[in-house]
This record gives C-alpha cells, structure tokens and sequence, in this order.
C-alpha cells in the first residue's frame, strides 16, 4: 500500500487544512542551494591561482619574500702584506686581500648597499701555536684591519670571527691535549679575542667554534670591560659539515688530525640546534646563526618559530662553489640559481644571510 501525504492534509483525519508553509519549489530551491554551491555561469573553476602570476608586475605585487641587499654579509678574507690579491682556487672571484686592498674592496661592498661584512684572517705559519695566543694580539691582523675599516668606512658593520682555527697549529676551534679538544680553557681564550676585537672597533662579535658556555665567558667578558654595545652574533647551530672544505682552503685552517663532530653538531639532529639556539640567548647572544644554510632550510625555520632574535644564515663556501662549477660548466643560470638560492633562506626565515655572492647579489638585484 502506498501513502500520498498532500501538504495540509493529515492522513488520520478528514479535514483539510490549508498549508502556510513554504511553496514547494522554494523548498526544493533552498535544499539544493545547501547541498551544493551554486557554480560561476558557464560551470567555470572558481579559484585561478595562475590570476595572481599573469604578469610580472602582478607577481611582484603578491611576492611573499623579497630579498634585499640589505639581508646580506659579505664575507672577506684579508692577509698581510701590500698590493695583494690573491685567488682562492676552490672559491672563484673570491680573494685574500692585503689591508690596503681590502679598504678598496670593503667601499665596493658598501656602495652597492651591502651594509656589513665578515672578516676571516690568514695568519703566517709562524705566528701559530696550540694556544692561539695571537688570536689575542692587539696589534695583530684583525684588530689592524678593523680599525682601518672603521676609519675609513665609520657606518659600514665590521662583524669579526672569533675562534682558534686561523691561529692553531693543530687546525682545530680549541686547545688541543691529549687528542682532545678543552672546552672552558678554550672559551678563557675565546673572551681576550673579542676583547680585544671589541677594543679595535668590532660591531659585532661572531663566535664559530662550538665551545659551550662560550657566549656567556664572551658577553661577561665585554661587559666587565664597558663594551656593552658590542653585538654577538652566534654560531648557535653549526654543523660539522662536508660544505666548509674551500673555506678551510682559502685560511690554511683544516684540522692537522681527526675532524670537529666533538664540538659541532650532528648534521641528523634538529631538535638539537633549538637546545643549542635556547643556550646562546640566555648567555647574551642577540643574533642566531644557522650554518651551513643550504642543506639546512628546515633547521632555519624550526629557529625563526622559536625565537624572536634576528636569524642569520651562513650560505658556506662549499654551496658557493658547487653553483660556481655547475655554471662553469653551463649547466645552470648561475645568476637565477643564485637569487633563487638565496631567496630560499630567507623564505626559511633567515633575517641575515652570509653569503660570498653578495656583490653579485646586489648588483642583480639593483632596479
């Protein structure tokens, strides 16, 4: 048997009632405009991301990240003597600079709007030992090189290294005894190096070697000194990394034995350069640093999600130097994967970025 229920009608009784609810056809109306949106005339797609990339101007206009030569840090090596440069085979366009040329080079960098630099020392074979005690030296290499930097370029940042491996007979960030690497001798060391790069003019102050508690042996060190305005900028999570072999090339700095995974970190671990991260800034680091970049994009972010302090990023000789080959060779557009490269870091969530494209980099990225 089957029921026909007629809108006002109830089946269990004899009387029609005249129905006030919704016509019908509203009704059937209403429901299908719940199941389903109604679609764009002509059943078209509703979301075109592709509207957003129709030209370049547009493009331009939506870009998330935006790299300016104001991100970069132009990485310099300098040397003794006079009227030298000489060429890192390993690092193409990238030279050791006496001091005279290295002032040339330096008010190159800043005209291009790049506003800091790097320095990393060549010492004399002579001038080595276990100790690094010409790291020290105020009227060694760095400190001369910074005080002429700073007379002749006052506003241009002068970042300096602070570490044992340019000044170590043994090639290694510490003290070395008994095959092993002394850590709170070492960060005593470290604190007289900046010091007395503090005393020369440094803005910033750059340990790289990985020693713990070093920041705080450094910061403590400053302030007793009434350095207060002196910045640190932290290797915070620096892996021991196959990436930094030209680097060590161009300062005469490899290790004489063993290599440097006691002291820097595992290239597997992440969680750990947050550790790493959280340690620097209670002992007074006020920039970051990832390094190398590259093969760490993932470490960069996890950083920038945690901390509020600038990010920096160390795009390292070896990933200089494999976009130098490969463009060599002409197998990739050196200057797209560059800008592409560096672009990436800072999508990471890098504020500051290292880099010995920087010149390059400026000058493309110049309207």
């Amino acid at each position: 048997m089957i029921i026909i229920i007629i809108a006002g009608f109830h089946p269990m009784s004899s009387t029609f009632t005249p129905s006030t609810s919704v016509p019908l056809q509203a009704t059937t109306d209403a429901a299908e405009a719940t199941v389903a949106p109604s679609a764009p005339a002509g059943g078209g797609q509703v979301h075109r991301p592709r509207r957003l990339r129709r030209t370049g101007t547009l493009r331009r206009m939506v870009r998330e990240t935006v790299l300016t030569a104001a991100d970069l840090i132009y990485p310099l090596f300098v040397m003794e003597g006079e009227g030298q440069k000489e060429a890192v085979p390993s690092m193409p366009n990238c030279f050791r600079y006496s001091l005279d040329l290295l002032l040339e080079e330096a008010k190159a960098v800043w005209e291009l709007g790049i506003g800091a630099i790097a320095l990393f020392p060549l010492i004399s074979h002579h001038l080595k030992d276990n100790a690094g005690t010409e790291s020290y030296n105020p009227e060694g290499l760095i400190p001369r090189a910074v005080r002429a930097l700073k007379q002749a370029l006052p506003d241009l940042l002068v970042i300096t290294d602070v570490a044992l491996d340019p000044y170590s007979s043994e090639g290694h960030d510490g003290i070395v005894q008994n095959g092993q690497i002394l850590n709170d001798e070492t960060a005593a060391v470290l604190a007289k190096q900046a010091l007395v790069q503090a005393e020369a003019g440094a803005d910033f102050v750059a340990p790289s070697d990985m020693m713990d508690g070093r920041v705080r042996e450094i910061r403590q060190a400053l302030d007793a000194e009434g350095w207060i305005n002196v910045g640190i900028l932290a290797y915070s999570a620096k892996y021991a990394s196959a990436y930094y072999g030209p680097f060590r090339d161009a300062l005469d700095s490899a290790p004489k034995f063993g290599d440097k995974k006691t002291y820097q970190m595992d290239a597997a671990n992440a969680r750990e350069a947050i550790k790493e991260v959280e340690l620097d800034i209670k002992e007074g680091a006020d920039i970051v640093m990832v390094k190398p970049a590259l093969a760490y994009l993932d470490v960069i972010c996890r950083i920038k999600q945690h901390t509020n302090l600038p990010v920096a990023a160390y795009n390292v000789s070896g990933e200089y130097a494999m976009v130098k080959a490969a463009a060599q060779q002409g197998w990739i557009d050196e200057k797209a994967v560059m800008l592409e490269t560096l672009t990436s870091m800072k999508r990471a969530g890098a504020d500051l970025i290292l880099t010995y494209f920087a010149k390059d980099a400026a000058l493309a990225l110049r309207p």
